[in-house]
């Protein structure tokens, strides 16, 4: 039997992704260890450019290149324990030809557990930033928002 891939969905023009905290993911206190929220958000960000239409394995297997975070300010504003569903609400916020802006919040219910800027830089094999592909602008395009 298999059951389909569900890379979350969109909402008007914010992605949503649901996840569960697992025992792996919490520290010795039993909340999330801080740094599971950049994998968490991480998760969110690569399934929604799937949902978007964009295919990241594809153009790095080309050997065009792929996305680096160059900045991630993450802020911590209530804990996640051990069985909590999460949702990672992610809305792109800026686009240039290089890299985009992603606002990035992790809910639980109605509480913000954390949000976080995120700056991804397409860059070429050798590591150094390069245009990203034409496509992936115009599916980005129509997803830009200005709102908070």
């Amino acid at each position: 039997m298999s059951v389909p891939f569900a890379p979350g969905r969109f909402e008007g023009l914010e992605h949503h992704f649901v996840l569960r905290v697992y025992f792996e993911d919490t520290d010795l206190s039993g909340v999330v260890y801080h740094a599971n929220y950049l994998r968490f958000m991480e998760r969110a960000r690569s399934d929604m450019l799937m949902l978007a239409g964009v295919d990241q394995r594809a153009v790095h297997e080309a050997g065009v290149g792929a996305y680096a975070l160059r900045e991630a300010n993450v802020r911590f504003r209530a804990p996640a324990r051990l069985g909590d569903e999460l949702v990672v609400v992610s809305r792109v916020v800026r686009l240039r030809p290089a890299a985009v802006d992603i606002h990035q919040r992790v809910m639980r219910e109605l509480t913000i557990v954390a949000e976080a800027e995120v700056e991804a830089v397409f860059v070429a094999p050798s590591g150094r930033p390069r245009r990203q592909p034409a496509e992936w602008m115009e599916r980005f395009a129509p997803l830009v928002s200005k709102g908070n």
